[in-house]
Formats: structure tokens, sequence, C-alpha cells
């Protein structure tokens, strides 16, 4: 008796569960459906989620929406992948004055300021985001409490401190100095066994050869993909002899264009298909629109950057960047902005992959406005095609992450994280400035 019991015990608890995911399905409906691929756009689209996971894309015509479903009118809108931002700081929010705030917010890291940045990320519609630069603790566990659900924010890829020759005073806490090529490969494995998901380089000309060559060789030993600075072209050269994988911002201060050989350099990697592409990170937005800030400071006054940040913190930003124009951080931005489309336009060129990033968190650069407005300088001032842009905030990311098998584009079996936005943003990029919907792994975090 006891064991028909147990079986139908059984048999009803699988079909609660059963009931259970036949009532977690959702259908999004009606809108233009992008899918991240650069593939035409899909109208009067059917977006079908059970649980975490897409099911089926199609249209209206082509899928059956299940009786049981939970409708999500998309009529009017744009959908797409949730977006990535590949170059992002969640310790610092805007602030004007980094050794003030090194030295002052160190204690509000883990429990505030990189809480607050997260949850503004994702409610600007990023939800994955690469963290380079950052405390090693407090780093993997803002990542690890916004994969548990704990706090809301993107799906984070946390590359722990910088790894450089000689940290900068008072930055030893985010920034690691190598001494040898021993030390270099300690480093990196004290990184990669913490469980970083990349290793961050900067200055790497200053270091020897024997460094660099072993922070990059560790690191791909322990599948670790290395992102560098290039911000001046022997930062290139080595770079690109070591193997590093992801080059980030334009760089060369005002130079008018990468060297002769520095580009010559860059093709040559890019024929090498057999090492796979060479991904760069231009990070172009916050000096090309530095001038129209500092004549339009409105921006500043937009309340979505206060999101989880106490009112003194809010304040402490507000006077440190109350006279954008005077901020030491941008005043060579007057003679770098006309280099910056040269530089880019070589980029594309070249053949390298290009990723949406924004340095999110520098001066006046707040996580809530940076990926749409990098985004906005790509497709209307760059002259990117808007499918391509959004793949590369999309797409291209997750396949340099590893794992766009899970993630990065609407198709069945990937995760559901999808944005929406009224309006057509392979017309009008900058509707991305108000995104209206996003879900993430199939929750709906923000419904406007």
């Amino acid at each position: 008796m006891s064991n028909h019991i147990h079986k139908f015990r059984s048999f009803l608890f699988l079909f609660l569960l059963s009931a259970l995911a036949q009532g977690q399905v959702k259908a999004l409906v009606g809108g233009t459906a992008i899918d991240g691929y650069g593939n035409a756009p899909i109208p009067d689209s059917v977006i079908l989620i059970e649980g975490d996971v897409i099911t089926a894309v199609g249209t209206q015509a082509e899928i059956s929406i299940p009786e049981n479903a939970e409708i999500i009118s998309t009529e009017g809108m744009s959908v797409l992948p949730g977006l990535w931002d590949m170059h992002v700081h969640l310790m610092i929010n805007g602030h004007a004055d980094y050794s003030y705030w090194d030295e002052t917010y160190p204690p509000l890291f883990k429990d505030v300021i990189m809480p607050s940045s997260a949850h503004q990320l994702l409610m600007a519609g990023v939800t994955s985001a690469r963290d380079l630069g950052g405390p090693l603790e407090e780093s993997l566990e803002v990542r690890d409490a916004i994969n548990r659900g704990d706090i809301p924010g993107p799906t984070m890829y946390m590359s722990g401190p910088f790894i450089q020759k000689k940290p900068y005073p008072g930055t030893e806490a985010f920034r690691w100095g190598v001494n040898g090529e021993k030390d270099a490969r300690a480093k990196v494995r004290k990184l990669a066994k913490a469980g970083v998901d990349c290793i961050k380089l900067i200055d790497q000309d200053q270091m020897t050869w024997e460094e660099l060559s072993a922070v990059v060789d560790e690191a791909h030993k322990h599948n670790l993909k290395v992102v560098a600075h290039s911000h001046r072209p022997e930062e290139i050269r080595l770079g690109l002899k070591a193997g590093i994988d992801n080059f980030e911002h334009t760089g060369l201060s005002s130079a008018p264009a990468y060297p002769d050989d520095v580009f010559d350099l860059i093709t040559e990697r890019t024929a090498q298909m057999n090492k796979g592409p060479l991904y760069w990170t231009p990070t172009i937005e916050g000096l090309y629109n530095f001038d129209y800030l500092v004549s339009n400071p409105e921006k500043i006054d937009n309340d979505s950057w206060h999101l989880g940040l106490p009112d003194t913190v809010i304040t402490d930003i507000k006077n440190s960047i109350q006279k954008p124009g005077e901020l030491p951080y941008f005043q060579l931005t007057p003679i770098r902005k006309p280099t910056l489309k040269t530089k880019f336009n070589q980029l594309r060129k070249s053949g390298v992959v290009m990723l949406i990033g924004t340095d999110s968190g520098i001066p006046a650069k707040f996580h809530s406005q940076s990926t749409w407005n990098e985004l906005d300088i790509w497709v209307r001032v760059m002259g990117v095609p808007a499918l391509d842009a959004i793949k590369s905030a999309t797409y291209w990311p997750s396949h340099f992450m590893g794992v766009s098998d899970k993630v990065g584009t609407l198709s069945p079996g990937k995760k559901a994280d999808i944005i929406a936005v009224k309006g057509d943003v392979l017309r009008y990029i900058n509707l991305l400035q108000h995104v209206n919907l996003v879900m993430k792994n199939g929750e709906v975090v923000k419904d406007e």
C-alpha cells in the first residue's frame, strides 16, 4: 500500500512540475525581431519562451502560440537580444577625481557602489557586461550575487585587477604589478584560481618581453582570454606579438592615425584566421561626445544614474563634475576628437571584429547612459550599419566570451535575455536610450 502511495505522490509531483513549467510559457508577440546575427529583421514576430529559454522565433503566421502562454505585446516595437557592454567599471560611477574616489569609497564597493552600477546597466538594457580592472574579492562577490539572483544586474564577466608592470600609487587593491616571469605567471594563476573570466593588461610596453609573454601564455593555459590597452603603438606591437586576444580603445593620444607598420601588423594578424578573429573595443563615445557635454550638460541632471546610490554619494559625484569643461581627464580630448574617425575606420578596414564597450563609469559617463551613446556614435557618426552595430553588442561579445551557444542572439535554445524598444531602432538607433522592456533569463525585470 505504501508503495502505491509513494508512486502516486511521485506522479502528482511530476504532474505539478509539468503544469508549473507549462505556466511559465511566455510569448512576445507583434514586434520586429532583430536576431543579433545580422539577418533580415522579422516583422510581426513571435518569440516563445519556456522557463528561461527561447523555444521558437518566427512570424505570427509561422508559430502557434500555446493557449496557456502569457502574451506580452511588442506591437510597434523593436525586439532584440539583451545588449552587452564589453568595457565597464562597476567600481566607479562618473566621479571626476579618481584619487579621491579610490581613497574614500572602497568600503562601499561591494554592497553599494558596484551593485548600483550593475542595476543601472540592467535597466538600460544591458543584460551581459565585462568589468575590467576591479578589486578581486568584491568583483567576484558581486558577479556571483547577481548569478544567484540576490541582486539585480547583468550577467557579469570579471577580470579582477589590472596586470601591469607597477601599480599606480594608491591603486594596489585593483592593479597588480609583476616583477619577473615567475611573478607574472603566479599573478595570473592566482586570478585563474580565484575564478576570473578574463585577464586585463595595461602598460604592457613597460614590461619585459619575458613578463608579457608569460602573462599571455599562462592566461591561455587556463583558458582565459587577454584584454589589453592600446594607448601607445608599442603596446599594440608587443601585444600582437604576444598573442593578446582583444585590444581596447583607439589610443595614440592626438596622433592622427595608426602608424603604417602598426596597421600592417593588425591586418597581418586578422588574415590568420587559424588563430580566430582579432577583437577590438574602441570605446569612442566618451571622447567624441565630450564637447557636446560641455555645452549641453543637461544629461548630468538625468537622475537615471542615481539608482541605488545614497544621496551623499550622488551629491559628491555631482559636485565633482559640475564644470565638465574643466575636468583634467578630458583636456586633450579636443585634440583627440578629430583623429577618432580616421582610427575607427582604419580598424574597420583592417578586418578586426569590433565590440561595443564604453569605459562606463569614467568621469561624467554613467552606466545608465553609456551603451546607447556608443551605439549612436557608431551608427550616426561612424557610418556603421545598425544591424552590424547591434551584432557588435550582442552576438560578437557572446562569441568572444565563449558563450554564444547559450546567449547573445534571438534563437531557439538560447537564454531569454531580450529587450524591446518602442519604434524602429534600425532607423533611429538612439531610441535605445529608453528601453521599454528588459527580460533576463526569461524573467521580465523592467516593463514600461
